[in-house]
């Protein structure tokens, strides 16, 4: 197994999120090859801010593992993570996050500012972005092209 895969199964759980009006965004947690946690974007559903897909997965690997933090485990999601989703893999201690498409207006990893990048930080996650992004922006592409065609009928 390797990130293509990972990846596929983040956009599969993005999918999941499309299936209930919200911005297709999927996440998943691999600690030694393993999924152990997985999390898709929610958060008008659960009227929750904060209810991203990497704040998703990172709670339900916490309560598998059964441990506030993640050392040793990798984070998989479909778009460049934002602030929020950054400082909280920064907490976890995420020793990787690989991500597919980049987000112009908010990602964190160079799109907006770098907070990996901070050396200040007591904590570095590795990145790698661009892992299937084609696909990854597709999705996200179609899903508000298909929104915005609904609201002008």
């Amino acid at each position: 197994m390797d990130d293509e895969y990972f990846m596929r199964e983040a956009l599969s759980l993005a999918q999941a999120a499309e299936c209930l009006g919200e911005v297709p965004v999927g996440a998943l947690v691999v600690r030694d090859g393993v999924i152990v946690g997985r999390g898709f974007n929610s958060p008008i559903g659960e009227h929750d801010p904060t209810a991203h897909a990497e704040i998703a997965a990172l709670r339900d690997a916490a309560r598998t593992l059964r441990n506030y933090r993640l050392p040793g485990c990798e984070l998989f999601v479909t778009l460049e993570p934002c602030a929020m989703c950054a400082g909280a893999m920064l907490q976890a201690r995420l020793a990787r996050l690989v991500y597919g498409a980049r987000d112009p207006k908010t990602g964190v990893h160079g799109s907006v500012v770098d907070l990996f990048a901070v050396g200040r930080l007591n904590h570095h996650t590795q990145v790698v972005g661009g892992v299937l992004a084609a696909e990854c922006g597709r999705l996200l592409s179609d899903f508000f092209a298909a929104r915005r065609r609904g609201r002008s009928e």
